[in-house]
């Protein structure tokens, strides 16, 4: 097996390989660069018969957060409604955004990527060519697309510069409850020592932060916080919302995204992500307080200096338990009928994940990390 070093630096030979053959697309002749291109229209006749064209003018919908923050829960929503299709995780647009920001971020690189004729009018159209052709062409094509990668939205700004009609999802989360599912689903993100809670709450505040700058650097007209404890209580009041923001109509089909799970331009669900076992179950209340009870007593007592971010986004640090506020009655009666039924929503799980439509499960020995290169 590949040590970490070894995966990273294949990674980036793949993601060179691919970024350069993008290149010798929109290159003049012996690869010098060439005028600013047109947008790369992308075409693809969908299982319907339909001809479905996107560019770089497209109103994409890019869904992120740091990670365990409802990222999953939101897509399988969208993934619901029919004009829209998210789809798994890509994995490999964040590795090139962060790639890409390493070379802006150095002198050195960006004197070379320059002087070899790389300048930035090339690079943008080489990156968003190879994005949009991963977001369109790795699932089923629909009116809207979505692109659901939780650390992308550190590059909002930029993927809004790539992408200007674009609109952005933001989910925010209690820290202490997405910590708290990183660390007990071994979810490992690098940088994140999952063996201390106070230091990942401490890597949660930094990812957070920096993404919210980025929210508010887009700006309301194209970015919308998405609180998931919200979501999870008044589940029909912020998809409303959500959808209005998108400015897409209004569907039902929002509201009972697991039963779209697997099913044809419904819910698909890969087998490695840590969240496809949570989501085939209705919206419910299960999540919401699970890491009560189980954070260590002197990091709960330093909580509002360890992550002073939960106070800026109204959780009370010292609230153990948390009061998130009243589930509306659709909520609740979900959870009940959850835990009513508890061996029948296990089978369920099971007989989805056999049924997943794709045979992606990892080699042994392969973990399911989010390599966070900017953390």
């Amino acid at each position: 097996m590949l040590s970490r070093s070894a995966n990273k630096y294949l990674l980036v030979c793949v993601c060179v390989f691919i970024l350069f053959y993008v290149f010798s697309h929109i290159s003049g002749p012996k690869g010098m660069a060439s005028c600013p291109q047109p947008s790369k229209e992308t075409s693809i006749i969908g299982s319907d018969g339909n001809l479905y064209n996107y560019n770089r003018q497209s109103p994409l919908i890019f869904i992120g957060g740091v990670p365990r923050s409802g990222t999953t829960l939101m897509r399988a929503m969208l993934d619901a409604h029919p004009d829209v299709r998210c789809g798994e995780e890509t994995r490999v647009v964040p590795r090139l955004l962060q790639m890409r920001s390493h070379w802006m971020k150095s002198q050195k690189e960006s004197l070379r990527l320059q002087e070899a004729g790389l300048t930035g009018d090339v690079l943008d159209s080489a990156i968003s060519s190879f994005i949009l052709e991963v977001v369109a062409k790795h699932a089923e094509p629909a009116k809207r697309l979505c692109n659901k990668d939780p650390f992308t939205l550190k590059s909002g700004s930029y993927l809004k510069q790539l992408f200007p009609n674009g609109k952005f999802l933001f989910m925010v989360r209690d820290g202490r409850a997405s910590v708290h599912s990183i660390i007990t689903r071994k979810v490992t993100i690098t940088g994140f020592d999952l063996k201390s809670y106070r230091q990942c709450l401490q890597k949660w505040n930094t990812a957070i932060t920096a993404m919210n700058e980025q929210c508010k650097e887009l700006g309301p007209d194209h970015c919308l916080p998405v609180y998931y404890e919200q979501l999870v209580l008044h589940p029909e009041k912020w998809l409303r919302k959500i959808l209005k923001f998108l400015d897409l109509p209004w569907n039902d089909a929002v509201l009972h995204h697991e039963q779209q799970i697997n099913k044809k331009g419904g819910v698909s669900l890969s087998k490695v992500e840590r969240s496809s076992d949570q989501v085939i179950k209705p919206i419910n209340l299960d999540a919401l307080s699970k890491w009560v009870g189980h954070i260590p007593q002197d990091v709960l007592d330093d909580m509002a200096d360890v992550a002073p971010m939960l106070a800026h986004f109204g959780y009370d640090p010292a609230g153990n338990p948390p009061n998130y506020g009243k589930p509306d009655q659709f909520v609740i009666d979900n959870t009940h009928d959850i835990q009513e039924h508890d061996d029948e929503w296990e089978e369920i799980a099971d007989r989805v994940k056999k049924l997943s439509k794709k045979d992606t499960m990892p080699r042994a020995g392969v973990k399911d990390s989010i390599n966070d290169f900017d953390q």
